[in-house]
């Protein structure tokens, strides 16, 4: 999945012209921290609500106000795990996407990225979950798909977590099997540490409360 594709038309940019009240009203409306600011097809930087009131500028124009914006951003040809890396790094809740010739296209908020996320990690698909901890040099995700597909599984998503002030890491898998106990116990047997597991009535519980409680945080 590439940048271009999560781009929403439901958010519009700013123009210099435009002033900073209309900015934080947009703000509240899309609910969102941060607008892009074009001009024509030009993206001059993204402001944030708190740019606006820091510096007291709701009722100036955005164009003539001294204000050094950020200025990030994602070619449309870029895949999704960059924008996910640029959002999670800066904190933002739109990213803003440029052609190839860095002419301003749309934008994409976070909201998008996080519901896109869970179809990447294949969350909505029936199965189970298993963690495995285990030293960063022993890792090897052939062995560990060898072992999955040995008891008739598949892995339907997989992403790695290094653990801070350690050599060690946590491997989550997403599995197209409700039943473990056969995965488990050969992971056992190739001395693999099963940190933890979920069934997926579980996982799909836990995951909806999470998102749930994500996207009324985000509607606050």
């Amino acid at each position: 999945m590439l940048a271009k594709d999560l781009i929403t038309d439901d958010i519009p940019p700013l123009k210099p012209s435009d002033t900073g009240l209309m900015a934080i009203n947009w703000m509240d409306e899309f609910k969102v921290s941060h607008l892009p600011i074009v001009k024509n097809h030009e993206y001059l930087g993204l402001i944030s609500d708190t740019d606006i009131l820091d510096y007291d500028i709701t009722d100036d124009e955005l164009g003539k106000c001294k204000i050094s914006l950020i200025r990030p951003y994602v070619l449309e040809s870029q895949h999704v795990y960059e924008v996910i890396k640029m959002i999670s790094t800066m904190k933002l809740t739109v990213l803003p996407v440029l052609d190839e010739q860095l002419n301003y296209i749309g934008l994409i908020p976070a909201t998008i990225l996080i519901q896109q996320f869970a179809t990447l990690a294949a969350t909505r698909e029936p199965g189970g979950i298993i963690v495995l901890e285990m030293n960063n040099h022993d890792y090897t995700l052939a062995q560990i798909a060898q072992i999955v597909e040995s008891n008739d599984g598949k892995i339907l998503s997989s992403y790695v977590n290094h653990i801070p002030d350690s050599t060690k890491m946590e491997v989550t898998l997403k599995i197209n099997r409700e039943d473990l106990s056969g995965i488990i116990q050969t992971f056992y047997r190739y001395n693999y540490n099963v940190k933890a597991s979920f069934h997926q009535s579980e996982f799909r519980d836990d995951m909806k409360n999470r998102f749930d409680s994500f996207m009324n945080y985000l509607n606050i």
